[in-house]
């Protein structure tokens, strides 16, 4: 007998060992021994059933249970919302007098037993927002007997509504909204003329709404919404004298209102939008004086709004926006005090701005695309506080923008755009301390962007584009901290992009194309750590495109049309800073060199200024520096010396490193492959701003070309104080330089001076994992691609443990990505053994970028750190893959730990719900599934119950082949 199949008989038996012992206790309470067999199919992840003890002689004072104080049998079982998962067991039949069962808010799996309405005194059932699934028996209904409320909302159940709901003859509540139903609604459900209250909604229901509704004389609200019924309302819907809610929105029904909705007297929300109802709303609509709640829209409706709409006194709610109404709103709309939200967006309404807008105390009010006409105009004193959102946008209205909007204190969201609005940003709209949407785009506005607009605190979204604005940005928009979004294209803005947008660290969408913009790219751009966007074109920026992070992958016509950017993001060197251009005097006979100027052509005499003798003398020490290193470079290639050709790595702007051309034994380069490096580029270009890849925790990566057109990374080590000496430098290095394997990054050689050392890689042109797995524009990675990904990981870091070299610095950064083959290669491998001692404040502070990857030993030194510190990285790095979403997430009040957040998941029962979104559920779950609990069981806190990297690619191996061996997967699954 097998190992698993043991264990479960061992669990069976030790389940019936106290029912046994129960069945001959002649003063056994059944309903204990009926909770305590429920419970034992329950996973319990929050303990919340721990005070259920079956030693108890009743369980009345158990969590979730009442009862009947003169016979102590339980009456009502509450487990709503305790994190509960497993199937519903058949030990809740032995609760012979439950009126009341709510296990609503779980996670319960599996499909619905046939059998839970067999209890003769139940009344209410609530099993909604569970994990339910499949169809409902028939016989599930057939033994309703007394029940009056049934909820099996928000799970997956399908197939048809059985035809035993029919015996429900007591029902007064049935909700089946939001799982997947379908085929036609029976015209069965009518004959239940008790039900008061009804909710099919987002079902998969089809056809049409079956004749016999009259017959629901009972019914009070009734929901159909968003399914996929056709045909068109009920004729005899005004029979339903006492509903008060009908919501039958998000169909597709067609057909006019029928004339027996009038006689809904009692209806307080009618919802009929978005479906296809056609002809005029009619005039008897206001006859329905109950009315709080009217929405018409997203339908067919044309011709005017009837003037009986101001009948609707208790009117809260009023939305017949995407439709195709035309003449005026009526002013009778002045008579409904109760209005708070209005939407007539999307008609074709003409005329002027209704004053009744700013004086009915409305929150919300929209007009947008409409034909409104003339100036905005406010009425003073303003009378409507309260206002949180008005959108006037796509209509034709003009003037300038009144001042008055500044005293709308509570507005969250102002939408003026694409209207023929003129004249200046009135300074007031700073007093909107509480907007967060400002649109004023696509008008006729000009003169400066005020800088009272930085008052705006709670800005997150400013759209000024296409206007004809003037002037600079002003600084004072960095005071709006919050902003995410800013679009000022289309104007003539002059100036610099301000340096304190370097405080806007939530913007992630700038538009600042089509201006007249200046000056250079503040470097801190890159530094902003939410930007997915970024225009800049046609404009007169220059100088170089930051490089790294963002800007790597941005598109090249976000920068276009600035003919003086360059940078290797644009494939376009930056010319060299040099001094001011000596020439010679054409009018002079002397052979002396001066400045030319006017004066000089005008009396032919040559002027040696003070700055004249500088530039010359500076032109002379150039060009001898120059010949020296002419020479030197002619003797290196004819000596054939390896180290010599070091020169050709020394950085020209680096004021640390001695110029090999001074002295040609300071630097000793070495190629693994034998060959002396030619780089194509030349001196100046190896690690030249222009080319810089990205830094990291150990120092910058730059990208340069040998002679025959291969490229190569070099990175240039930024801890040089704290290298080993030349000798012990060179052991690890030369140690590290002949690991080749497919998942790890080859080495190629390095250089080393005393105060610069350089390591040469080979270049991997896929770009890092982390930008394939968050960065927008990368696309997304396929189930098969991650897959690979995280088994050439697993296999590249089982090849450095195999040879006892640790890592130490695994993340998603230092995993390249092949663009070829898709393979995995992990680099800076063992960089950290460089060092002269692995000291934890040295990684603390070197890898700081490795927040949420790092074992939690590295807090603990008095525990060695050894090839367990990888694989937890490694764990890390498979949850990140599989999820998307980073190690360590910081939100607006709250730090998301990556490896807390899906061991959650799984707890609860909803592992494959914290799959990368992006992927749209496709993946196969039997891999999904195991290798997310791979990842947790790598991150275990103690090291010692943390696989070996061996062992992983065995597992993962398994996981995708499961036929070549079933065992280690079945403890993953």
């Amino acid at each position: 007998m097998g190992a698993v199949s043991l264990v479960v008989l061992l669990g069976c038996c030790l389940l019936f060992v106290p029912i046994i012992a129960w069945s001959s206790d002649a003063t056994l309470n059944d309903d204990v021994l009926g909770l305590i067999v429920f419970k034992a199919n329950l996973r319990d992840p929050r303990d919340s059933l721990s005070s259920w003890n079956e030693d108890d002689s009743n369980p009345c004072k158990w969590v979730g249970v009442k009862c009947d104080n003169r016979t102590n049998r339980v009456t009502e079982l509450n487990l709503e919302g305790l994190y509960l998962s497993g199937k519903i067991g058949r030990g809740l039949l032995q609760l012979r007098s439950l009126r009341m069962l709510s296990l609503s808010r779980n996670n319960f799996s599996g499909g619905i037993s046939p059998d839970l309405l067999l209890i003769a005194t139940l009344q209410s059932l609530d099993l909604s927002q569970n994990n339910l699934s499949g169809a409902v028996p028939d016989a599930f209904f057939a033994q309703c007997r007394s029940v009056r409320s049934v909820s099996l909302a928000g799970n997956r159940l399908s197939g048809e509504i059985p035809l035993s709901l029919s015996s429900c003859s007591k029902i007064a509540s049935l909700n089946l909204s939001s799982n997947q139903f379908g085929g036609a609604i029976h015209s069965d459900v009518w004959f239940l003329n008790g039900l008061r209250s009804l909710d099919l909604s987002f079902n998969f229901f089809s056809g049409e709404i079956p004749a016999g509704i009259d017959k629901l004389y009972n019914l009070r609200t009734m929901s159909l919404r968003s399914n996929r019924l056709v045909g068109s309302l009920p004729a005899n819907l005004g029979s339903c004298s006492q509903l008060n809610s009908v919501d039958l929105g998000q169909n597709l029904l067609s057909g006019e209102l029928p004339e027996s909705t009038r006689n809904l007297s009692a209806c307080a929300s009618l919802r009929l939008d978005r479906n296809s109802l056609t002809g005029g709303i009619p005039y008897w609509v206001g006859e329905m004086r109950a009315l709080e709640t009217l929405d018409l829209s997203s339908n067919q409706f044309a011709g005017a709004f009837p003037d009986s709409i101001g009948e609707l006194q208790q009117l809260k709610e009023l939305n017949i926006s995407a439709n195709a109404l035309n003449g005026t709103l009526p002013e009778s709309l002045s008579r409904c005090k109760a209005l708070l939200d209005v939407d007539f967006g999307g008609n074709n309404f003409t005329g002027e701005l209704p004053r009744w807008l700013f004086e009915l105390g409305l929150r919300r009010a929209s007009i947008s695309g409409n034909k409104f006409t003339g100036s905005i105009l406010i009425p003073t004193p303003v009378t409507t506080p309260s206002l949180l959102a008005l959108d006037l946008s796509s209509n034709a209205f003009s003037g300038e923008i009144p001042v008055e909007l500044g005293s709308l204190h509570s507005l969250q969201l102002l939408n003026l755009s694409r209207n023929s609005i003129s004249g200046s940003i009135p300074g007031s709209l700073g007093e909107l301390n509480g907007v967060e949407i400002l649109d004023l785009s696509g008008n006729q506005l000009n003169g400066s962007i005020p800088p009272e607009i930085g008052r705006a605190a709670s800005l997150t979204s400013l759209w000024l584009e296409k206007n004809s604005l003037t002037g600079e940005i002003p600084n004072q928009i960095a005071a709006c901290a919050s902003l995410s979004t800013l679009m000022l294209s289309q104007n003539n803005l002059i100036g610099s992009i301000p340096e304190s947008f370097v405080n806007l660290t939530h913007l992630q969408t700038v538009d600042l194309s089509r201006n007249r913009l200046n000056g250079s790219l503040p470097k801190w751009l890159r530094r902003l750590p939410q930007l997915l966007s970024f225009n800049i074109s046609d404009n007169l920026l220059s100088g170089e495109v930051p490089g790294g992070n963002f800007f790597a992958a941005i598109p090249l016509s976000s920068l276009s049309g600035n003919p003086s950017l360059c940078g290797s993001v644009l494939n376009r060197s930056c010319p060299p800073v040099l001094p001011k251009p000596i020439v010679l005097n054409p009018n002079s006979s002397s052979t002396s060199v001066a400045f030319s100027s006017s004066s000089d052509l005008r009396h032919n005499k040559i002027i040696l200024s003070i700055s004249a003798l500088v530039a010359i003398a500076a032109a002379a020490l150039i060009a001898l520096g120059v010949v020296a290193i002419t020479v030197l470079n002619f003797r290196v290639r004819s000596s054939g010396r390896s180290h010599s050709a070091a020169s050709f790595l020394v950085p020209p702007d680096d004021s640390s490193t001695r110029s090999p051309a001074t002295n040609p034994n300071s630097g000793r380069l070495v190629m693994f492959s034998g060959d002396v490096p030619d780089f194509s580029a030349g001196t100046h270009a190896v690690l030249n701003k222009d080319c810089e890849l990205g830094r990291g925790g150990f120092g910058a990566v730059y990208k340069t070309l040998l002679r025959d057109g291969r490229p190569v990374a070099i990175k240039k080590l930024t801890v040089s104080s704290l290298v080993k000496s030349q000798s012990d430098f060179e052991v690890e290095v030369k140690k590290l330089g002949k690991l080749r394997h497919p998942n790890i990054v080859t080495m190629e050689g390095y250089y080393w001076t005393p105060s610069l050392q350089l390591l040469i890689y080979e270049f991997v042109a896929g770009g890092s994992l982390h930008r394939r797995l968050h960065d927008a524009a990368a696309g997304v990675l396929s189930w098969q691609q991650r897959f690979d990904i995280i088994l050439g990981m697993a296999k590249g870091l089982a090849h450095l443990h195999h040879l006892n070299i640790i890592h130490y610095n695994l993340k998603s950064s230092n995993v390249l990505v092949d663009p070829f083959s898709g393979e995995a290669k992990i680099g800076d491998c063992g960089l950290a053994k460089l060092l002269p001692m692995l000291d934890r404040y040295v990684l603390s502070s070197k890898i700081q970028s490795a927040l949420g990857y790092m074992a939690p030993e590295f807090a603990c030194p008095t525990v060695k750190v050894n090839e367990k510190c990888d694989v937890y990285g490694f764990g890390v790095l498979v949850l990140e893959v599989v999820t998307g979403k980073k190690p360590v997430e910081y939100q607006e009040d709250d730090v998301v730990v990556l490896c807390d957040l899906v061991r959650a998941a799984l707890e609860e029962g909803r592992v494959e719900e914290s799959v990368d979104p992006r992927l749209m559920g496709d993946f196969p779950s039997d891999e999904a599934v195991p290798v997310v609990k791979l990842g947790l069981i790598c991150t275990s806190q103690v090291p010692s119950n943390r696989p070996d990297m061996g062992d992983v690619v065995t597992i993962l191996e398994l996981i995708r082949c499961p036929q070549e061996a079933s065992s280690p997967r079945e403890d993953l699954s």
